[in-house]
Formats: C-alpha cells, sequence, structure tokens
C-alpha cells in the first residue's frame, strides 16, 4: 500500500489499467458497468477500515465498539469486505455479487441498487484469472479518506467517465456531456448556498455536480445545496449516486425511472418544484408517452402537446413546471427545437407569449460525443428581470470553438465569450441580437437564430479595374512561364 496520498494523474493510470484488463473479454461500451462499483467497493471498505481504525484506537482496541454501525458511515457485513473477496482463490464473479448484494441489503437507506446488475458470475465473460487479475490491481492503493480526496477521487470518476465516452464514441452521449458545456450551464444558471438544483435527466450527476463546483468557486458552502436527480439508465443512475458519495456530498436523491412517464418528486399538490433546473435531456426522444401527455396527471403541458415521434418540447414543459415561483433552468437541446414547425411551432409560440424564455445561444457543431448538430443552450425564468421583460436574447457562438480533427472543442476562453454576451445583454454586430415580442411575431416565433442575428459580410472584393490589372498581370506571368517551359523542354529534346 501506498503510505502519501495520490495523485490525479497516479489514479486516472489507474482506472486506465482496469479498462485495459477488462479490454477483450467486455466490450468498451460495458466497461463502465464493471469498473465503477469495483472503485466504489473498494472505496467503502477501505473507508470502513479507516473507521475502524479509528474507534479502535479510541476505545483503546475494544473491537466490539469499533465495529458499531454508528461508527462507519456504511455498514458491511461479515463476508462483505474487499478482502473476503481478495481472498477467495476460485468463483470469484459469485463472491462479489454476494458481497455487493450484502452491502446494498446493509445499507438500504442510501445504497439500494447502487451496484447495478452486472453478471458477475458469467465466467464466458469474466474467468476467474481475469477478476483476480482485476482485483490485484484495484487492491495497490488504499482509496481511504487519508490516503485520497474526495474531490480527486470524483475528479477521477469524471475523468473515467470521458474516458470511457472516448473509448466507445457510440452513444456516449447518452452519459457524458462535454465538461465545457456542463460549466457554461453552471455559470448562466449561477445557483447559491440552500437552493435546490434539480436534474431530470441527470446521467452520471455531472450537471449536479457543477452546481456543487459553483459555490466552491464562489467560496461558498456546498453543503447547503438540496440536490435532486432522475435518470432512466439504471447503471447511469448507479454511478451518479456513487459520483455523489465519491464527492463527498450527501444531501442528494437520485432516482433511477422515466421521467416524462413518472417523474419522482413530489409534494402536495402536485409535481416538486426548484430553485435550479438544469439538463441535457436525450436528444428527440421518440418513445417517450405522448400516449398520455394530453391528460397528463402532472399537469405539464403547459403550452401544449408535443408531437408523438418527438421529446424536445415535453422536456422543457416539464422543466418549466419543475420550476418554482422564482425559479430558472438551463437546457440542452438539439437546434430543430428551435425552429420545427406543427405542435412544437404552437408550444413554442404559447412560452414566448407567456414570456418565459430569456435567451437561446447555439453552439458550434460537433462539441458533442457522436454527434455532428450543432447544439443549443436554451434559458428560461419563471420572473425575468424588468430590463429582459418582453425581450429574447440570441447568441450566435457557431464559431466559439476549437476546430479538432474528428472533434471540435469548447475551450474556457468560448465559454466566457458566450458567458460574457449573455450577462451583458446588449447587441453585439454578428453575435448577439436582442428580440422584442414584435420581432419574435413577425417571424411566426421561429427562434432559428439566424433569423435574428444577422451576419454582416465585410465587402474586401476589389474593383473591375484592380480585377482586370490583376488579372493582365497574372496573364503576363503565365506567358514568361510558358516560354521558360519551352526553352527547358528544347533541352530534353
Amino acid at each position: 500500500m501506498k503510505k502519501e496520498k495520490i495523485t490525479l494523474s497516479q489514479l486516472e493510470q489507474y482506472l486506465s489499467k482496469a479498462a485495459w484488463i477488462l479490454k477483450g473479454p467486455v466490450d468498451a461500451s460495458d466497461f463502465k458497468v464493471y469498473i465503477f462499483p469495483l472503485l466504489f467497493f473498494k472505496r467503502i471498505s477501505d473507508v470502513y477500515d479507516e473507521e475502524y481504525q479509528q474507534a479502535l484506537s479510541d476505545s483503546e482496541g475494544d473491537d466490539e465498539y469499533a465495529s458499531l454501525p454508528e461508527f462507519h458511515r456504511f455498514v458491511i457485513p461479515k463476508g462483505c469486505h474487499w478482502n473476503d473477496v481478495r481472498e477467495t482463490t476460485t468463483n470469484i464473479g459469485l463472491a462479489i455479487e454476494k458481497a455487493l448484494r450484502g452491502i446494498e441489503q446493509a445499507n438500504q437507506e442510501y445504497l439500494y441498487g447502487i451496484f447495478g446488475d452486472a453478471q458477475w458470475s458469467n465466467k464466458n465473460k469474466l474467468s476467474d484469472r481475469l477478476l483476480i487479475d482485476l482485483i490485484e490491481h484495484f487492491s495497490q492503493y488504499d482509496l481511504s479518506n487519508s490516503k485520497v480526496d474526495n474531490d480527486l477521487l470524483g475528479q477521477s470518476y469524471e475523468y473515467l467517465i470521458k474516458h470511457f465516452a472516448d473509448l466507445t464514441n457510440k452513444k456516449a452521449g447518452e452519459f457524458y456531456t462535454p465538461r465545457s458545456v456542463i460549466h457554461l450551464l453552471g455559470l448562466i444558471l449561477d445557483p447559491h448556498e440552500g437552493e435546490s438544483i434539480y436534474d431530470p435527466a441527470c446521467g452520471t450527476g455531472g450537471m449536479l455536480l457543477e452546481c456543487v463546483d459553483h459555490l466552491k468557486d464562489n467560496h461558498e458552502d456546498y453543503r447547503t445545496l438540496k440536490l435532486f436527480g432522475q435518470e432512466k439508465n439504471l447503471t447511469s443512475s448507479s454511478i451518479a449516486r456513487m459520483n455523489m458519495f465519491l464527492h463527498g456530498i450527501e444531501d442528494f436523491q437520485i432516482f433511477r425511472g422515466d421521467t416524462l412517464r413518472q417523474p419522482a418528486f413530489f409534494e402536495a399538490d402536485g409535481l416538486k418544484t426548484f430553485d435550479c433546473v438544469i439538463a441535457n435531456p436525450p436528444f428527440s426522444l421518440k418513445e417517450w408517452g405522448a400516449e398520455n401527455w394530453a391528460n397528463d396527471p402532472y399537469g405539464r403541458n403547459i403550452a401544449g402537446i408535443p408531437p408523438k415521434g418527438n421529446a424536445d418540447l415535453a422536456w422543457v414543459q416539464h422543466m418549466i413546471k419543475s420550476m418554482d415561483s422564482n425559479g430558472r433552468m438551463t437546457v440542452v437541446l438539439p437546434p430543430g427545437a428551435l425552429f420545427r414547425k406543427g405542435a412544437e411551432a404552437k408550444i413554442r409560440t404559447e412560452l414566448l407569449q407567456q414570456d418565459l424564455l430569456e435567451a437561446v445561444i447555439g453552439l458550434g457543431p460537433n462539441i458533442f460525443y457522436g454527434a455532428q448538430l450543432a447544439a443549443c443552450v436554451i434559458v428560461f425564468k419563471k420572473k425575468k428581470d424588468a430590463v429582459k421583460e418582453d425581450k429574447v436574447l440570441f447568441i450566435d457562438a457557431s464559431d466559439q470553438v476549437r476546430v479538432g480533427r474528428a472533434q471540435n472543442y469548447l475551450e474556457p476562453e468560448h465559454v466566457n465569450q458566450i458567458f460574457d454576451w449573455y450577462k451583458a445583454f446588449e447587441n453585439v454586430e454578428n453575435y448577439v441580437k436582442i428580440a422584442s415580442q414584435t420581432d419574435l411575431k413577425e417571424n411566426d416565433y421561429n427562434l432559428n437564430i439566424p433569423l435574428y442575428v444577422e451576419k454582416i459580410i465585410e465587402d474586401n472584393l476589389p474593383s473591375v479595374d484592380e480585377a482586370l490589372a490583376d488579372l493582365k498581370e497574372a496573364w503576363n506571368e503565365s506567358l514568361i512561364a510558358e516560354e521558360k517551359f519551352k526553352t527547358i523542354l528544347k533541352e530534353f529534346l
């Protein structure tokens, strides 16, 4: 075991090597199903040991006292510790399953179902030899609080989530939003101490954790935040919960489930509402439960019924309904949500007439993993500032990217520029336009950004005389070159 604190670089290499061990028998898109539960299992076993040793020291060696549940964040039942699995030499997968289920059952309030449903005992995929290698690999570091900071473990966890997105690049957007985009949403949302934050499509929890980081950056007490999330995917929702614990967050509720069909959070008179709502929901979801929306029992059809094959504006209405009386929200959507016709046009019209929309920000193309399209960020407020009433800010940030070979990147300077434009709420030629209700109405409440932000093309074309002079010069140069070529050619004939 290492004595000194582990660095982020060491942790990242440690987790990458675990993926490398799985490579071959396990598809890259499934690495997360195995690596995240093992990392969390190792972490809580090491923290348990650390707490045990502290209580043992305080009680002058009283083993029974040190084992009392009140001295431990999580209970680890007999036979379910990491070391119990490590000492097993055959049927390792069964031993892992037994330990993980045992820990979940002993900590039902916090850890029920958190380790997911991986088939650890499938020997065709996970041989005893492979699992022994994996367990030994994870055993090389002590992941207790004194050896690794919560934040460091959380950062390495995020690294691994991104690493999997890079590795698989298929459906990766389902569980990974680029960190820079999340940061932009956090800046715009601007959460503060004591507020409630809700993400109805929370994936692995990145947006909720961004709000935590926002408070840290502003030297506010992030522990006063109340975090809520819902996620349909079992693996992602489990990872989100582990991610919270690994970041040292305790006041959170993350439920697995289909938000549009069965939202998880309620108050006495209907859906629970929040100070801040933030999300990157799955783009243009087809099977989303449109058949229930006309008579939605949760009252979310505040502006109309979205089309059967596209949930984008169902998410928007759910999020608006989830804002409290002073609520604010940021959401990432595909560009079609701004201008598609039919039912969506009616919904946009209604939302704009209710004056809930504050800003539309068009991002550059190919920023998201596995998606070429240029997404947009939409900002809604329940109560807009007086100067912003009956106005919508349009930002064309399509060129605010660093162009890469396979993908484009939203760098910190781009995020800062976009946020500065948003904050200033002023017209900027070629980039920013404040549209009035009259402007919106003239465009039939179509929110396509080029309708508002006109690009002024600078006329740098030469005059006719200049063009003719350039052409004459080029012609003369071509004649000289031709004569040279003929002279050289004669030498070879």
